[in-house]
């Protein structure tokens, strides 16, 4: 059975349409109105090895929190739902990923449980026409509603656009790690027998 999910939100600032696919790769479409963060978001789907379509509109004439930040709301509902119970998931992913001059690390505990580190800094305030503060709040939307434990550490970077982008392969790494199925098992990876 194929891990899937389809989310629609809409508020009186954005509208959110988000369908995922843990186990199919390369059915791609994303649309946000922000050009970098899709360009982001087409990187996660293809190093996390899963299909995504985000159709995102939002009141991008005030700037693009709102976007940003409900995008991450409804992916990580959507992230939630597709993996159920979470029977069967290896649970943990790591990556550390280069990108020219930066370094950056992403773990991942698909716990059940919300929580997010976020030790990375950018020396800019923009990139395109996102906000730097905004990859933080994306991540941080996105593992409230997965209820996964998210890190990230910045090991060394200076340019904005390659911490950004080591930001989110990292954690596409770790996803594809940390949502793959263990054939030696079909429980939950839990002693508590419940995630």
């Amino acid at each position: 059975m194929e891990r899937k999910s389809q989310i629609s939100r809409r508020t009186n600032e954005t509208e959110v349409n988000l369908a995922l696919n843990l186990d199919t790769a390369g059915d791609v479409e994303i649309s946000t109105g922000i050009g970098f963060f899709d360009h982001m978001l087409l990187s996660v789907s293809k190093h996390a090895l899963i299909s995504l379509k985000i159709e995102a509109r939002g009141d991008l004439f005030v700037d693009c929190h709102h976007t940003v930040e409900d995008t991450g709301i409804v992916f990580g509902a959507a992230l939630n739902e597709a993996l159920g119970g979470r029977e069967g998931i290896t649970r943990y992913g790591s990556a550390i990923i280069p990108m020219d001059e930066a370094l950056v690390l992403c773990a991942i505990d698909l716990s059940g449980r919300a929580f997010l580190n976020f030790d990375v800094t950018f020396p800019t305030e923009k990139i395109g026409e996102m906000d730097t503060e905004m990859v933080e709040e994306f991540f941080r939307a996105l593992a409230h509603g997965a209820r996964m434990n998210l890190h990230f550490k910045l090991l060394s970077g200076k340019n904005s656009h390659h911490i950004a982008e080591g930001v989110f392969k990292s954690f596409a790494r770790a996803l594809r790690q940390a949502v793959d199925t263990d054939g030696r098992t079909s429980g939950v990876p839990s002693s508590k027998g419940v995630l």
